[in-house]
């Protein structure tokens, strides 16, 4: 309902006027900023390659590249040698005279890029006898093995198809390969590579693959990723995706076919990205059946059992096996290998026509223990069971988590997982809670990861958060419908603390520039899109604006502009300001309630609204002075001269007059019929006007969720939309109406923390009483033992070293 101030007693009016003023300031600073302006002047031009819809244009292209590999593991001394064919198709309009090879083995060399443009991290001091610099035993563990081992890419020849020599460059983990003729569009292309390389220590260097030595048992598990030259990207947006690989920004890669023969010591099971093409001929008749077995079994069936794992562990052979695995449409491949695996599978029955059998498998050693024998291979499961919901079936044969030395890396249809159980004094195995949420939950998010980005082939090199924010947000809502007790960190709750901090940079940052990559890439992106699920789109659109993003985009390269585009053409809503908040910008979520002003609505009747100011005039405190002049007894002066009092000594300034009673009655004949019942059925009811006055503390617009609790107890929910702060991003205000016998108790702004508000204190009116604790302690002497009482230290015997510690 418009009011119109003629309808708003006196105390509104400057109530109203005062909110009017200071939204006035707030405008009058020159520093309008439109929070709704479009994206377009943003994000790439729509073309003939990627359309405005978000779609993949008519002439979308990308290339093709299959890989023909022959690789052998030297275990003892822990190197890869190997021999490959590369089929590479030019599907784009261009002539290409050059390719561009990842060597992404070549950031462990002491001259690239990556090593040499290290910080040091640790605080340094002035006094180096109270406060030294630190460096940590593992600081110094990898830098000695990088000093003792020669790392890094060694290509012994790369040919054409007539084996024909062809130049190289190597430029850091880049080499380009110059070719002899030419390649045109719609043309292909053959390389031959012969290379080897050092297989770095996980655990000494810290990588992304690598091997894990055990001291007690003398055995190894390899984990190979980004282990053979890896054609670089060709795309529409940026040509070569050439970037030096520097650790954080991950892969840009092409689709295609792989055949690849693995040969490894004969006792050793493996792992790999594909379907293994000669069981007979690397397993037993009985793993064989087992493995047929799996498929319709209700729980995981071992194929490789613990005792035959525990066996080859003391069988270490110089015979070898090789094994052979095919994977098509892929654009990765890795795989592990040990004699120390046990594996287990249960068949994943999906149905539909693209992949109906889906094997789900887990390869871990013994000290996996009942941990990965309860949860690896039904997280899997799970995983592909929900994820399948928001995008596309699982269109591979195999889904693996493999445990390792790695903490947690994705590739097709292979994943590397860290957590283990812990042996105990007397032969058993534990884990911690932590330990069990572990593995759950990094199972979900690799296993994850085969949707996004190995089959949604987003640009992990530039946008990070593409695949982990996508897939965090996935993980969570997985995650939660496996247990929703642990701690996901995809709650807008989450990312509160971070999003107030300063030392921060947008989502919209280049993988390797990001500050702080956890909170950057995984939890605000994934915290942002449960935002747009629960609170602005709603389930449903989102839903199916989130899986038709992940249909057009199947085996796609897309772009965040193509995200972006989509979520909006597919939903039918504007999210331009959305985007352009949390992904462009630094700002954060803290709106406050500042004021709540209750107005009441004039009847227009002297008589009644006249009496209604008095009422407000008298309901003001008395002065201090006055209070206490009649508490003294002081008569007034009018009161001890009453024969001169005149008529303004007994009315006051809200007396009716006739002349405003007929000024009535002429404004009620005046009135149209229709403004007759209006006015008259609003009387009537005498509704509850509130303005709520509202302040964008934190800069980024997001819609006001509302609870309003009434005097009687009941409670309500209202939704502003974020459009509410489009002409004015700092202040607004809004008008509340209520039924009469509902009258505000409190009001409460995301009352269930679904927004990421930094400040939930300043979302409460009245404002409440703040809840916290208070902890004693006691001041510890020599606190940091700066002073060494060596004289007394000095007595102290040496105790002797247990032989049966364990040894790092």
């Amino acid at each position: 309902m418009k009011i119109s101030t003629r309808a708003i007693p006196l105390m509104a009016i400057l109530a109203l006027s005062q909110v009017a003023h200071a939204s006035a300031i707030a405008q009058t600073k020159g520093h309008f900023e439109d929070k709704f302006r479009q994206l377009d002047e943003t994000l790439p031009t729509p073309n003939i390659y990627r359309s405005a819809a978000g779609e993949p244009g008519e002439h979308y292209w990308q290339q093709k590249v299959d890989y023909d590999i022959d690789v052998h593991l030297d275990e003892k001394a822990k190197k890869i040698s190997a021999k490959q064919t590369i089929h590479y198709k030019n599907n784009s309009p261009h002539t290409l005279k050059y390719l561009w090879l990842q060597l992404d083995q070549n950031i462990f060399k002491m001259d690239s890029i990556a090593e040499r443009s290290t910080t040091f991290e640790n605080k340094l001091q002035s006094n180096p006898v109270a406060n030294p610099a630190k460096i940590s035993l593992n600081q110094l563990r990898r830098q000695q093995f990088m000093d003792d081992n020669e790392l890094g890419f060694i290509i012994e020849k790369v040919t054409d198809r007539h084996h024909k020599p062809l130049n190289i460059t190597i430029v850091d983990t880049l080499m380009r390969v110059d070719l002899n003729e030419p390649l045109k569009p719609g043309k292909e292309t053959q390389l031959n590579l012969a290379f080897a390389f050092n297989i770095v220590e996980e655990d000494a260097v810290g990588a992304r693959s690598g091997y894990e030595h055990f001291d007690k048992d003398g055995n190894d598990i390899f984990l190979l990723a980004q282990w053979f030259p890896r054609l670089a990207a060709y795309t529409d947006y940026e040509a070569w995706t050439n970037k030096a690989f520097l650790g954080s920004g991950e892969f840009t890669l092409e689709f295609g076919d792989y055949n690849v023969e693995i040969t490894v010591p004969a006792d050793h099971i493996v792992a790999a990205t594909g379907a293994l093409e000669n069981p007979q001929e690397v397993l037993s008749q009985s793993q064989q059946q087992r493995l047929v077995q799996a498929e319709t079994a209700s729980r995981p069936v071992f194929i490789v059992s613990k005792e035959e794992a525990v066996a080859n562990e003391k069988t270490a052979t110089n015979e070898t096996k090789t094994w052979h695995f095919k994977a098509k449409n892929v654009r990765d491949f890795a795989w592990a290998s040990s004699r120390k695996f046990m594996w287990d599978a249960k068949g994943y029955q999906q149905g539909g026509s693209e992949q109906p059998l889906v094997m789900a498998m887990s390869f871990y050693p013994k000290e996996g223990g009942e941990l990965w024998k309860k949860y690896s291979t039904e997280a899997i499961i799970h995983t592909m069971e929900v994820y399948s919901r928001f995008s596309f079936d699982y269109p591979y044969p195999t889904a693996q988590s493999v445990n390792g030395p790695v903490g947690g890396m994705e590739y097709p249809m292979i994943t590397f997982n860290g957590p283990r159980t812990t042996l105990q004094k007397d032969a058993t195995r534990t884990y911690s809670l932590a330990e069990k949420r572990f593995l759950i939950g990094v199972v979900i998010h690799e296993i994850g990861h085969i949707y996004f980005p190995m089959i949604v082939n987003s640009d992990e090199r530039q946008w990070t958060w593409m695949d982990e924010g996508l897939n965090s947000f996935l993980d969570g809502v997985a995650g939660r419908e496996w247990d929703p007790t642990i701690p996901w960190g995809v709650e807008p709750r989450d990312i509160a603390a971070y999003m107030k901090s300063e030392n921060q940079s947008p989502i919209m940052t280049q993988s390797d520039s990001v500050l702080h990559l956890g909170p950057n890439a995984y939890t605000k992106p994934a915290a942002a899109l449960n935002i747009l699920r629960e609170v602005i789109l709603g389930r449903e659109l989102f839903d199916f604006a989130f899986k038709e993003y992940a249909l057009r985009w199947k085996y796609k390269r897309p772009t965040p502009a193509d995200f972006f585009r989509t979520m909006e053409e597919a939903s039918g809503v504007d999210l331009d300001w959305f985007w352009r908040g949390w992904f462009y910008s630094t700002d954060h979520v803290d709106i406050s309630l500042d004021k709540v002003y209750q107005l009441r609505l004039d009847t227009k009747d002297p008589d009644i609204d006249f009496n209604r100011l008095r009422e407000f005039e008298q309901s003001k405190p008395v002065s201090l002075f006055v209070m206490r002049n009649q508490e003294e007894g002081r008569e007034l002066w009018v009161d001890k001269n009453k024969d001169i009092r005149d008529f303004y000594d007994d009315h006051d300034q809200f007396t009716v007059t006739n002349e405003e009673r007929n000024e009535y009655q002429e404004f009620l004949s005046e009135l149209k019929p229709w403004e007759r019942r209006t006015l008259e059925r609003a009387i009537k009811e005498d509704k509850n006007y509130y303005v709520l006055a509202f302040s964008n503390l934190g800069g980024l617009v997001m819609p006001i969720l509302l609870e309003l609790t009434y005097q009687d107890g009941t409670k309500e929910s209202r939704y502003i939309p974020a459009e509410i702060w489009r002409r004015n991003a700092k202040t607004v205000n809004k008008l509340i109406i209520t039924d009469k016998d509902k009258l505000l108790a409190s009001v409460t702004i995301d009352p269930r923390w679904e927004t990421a508000d930094v400040d939930i204190e300043n979302n409460h009116y009245p404002r409440r009483i703040i809840e916290s604790r208070l902890e004693l302690y006691k001041k510890k002497a020599r606190e940091g033992k700066v002073y060494r009482d060596i004289m007394q230290d000095v007595k102290s015997k040496l105790k002797p070293l247990d032989e049966n510690e364990d040894k790092p």
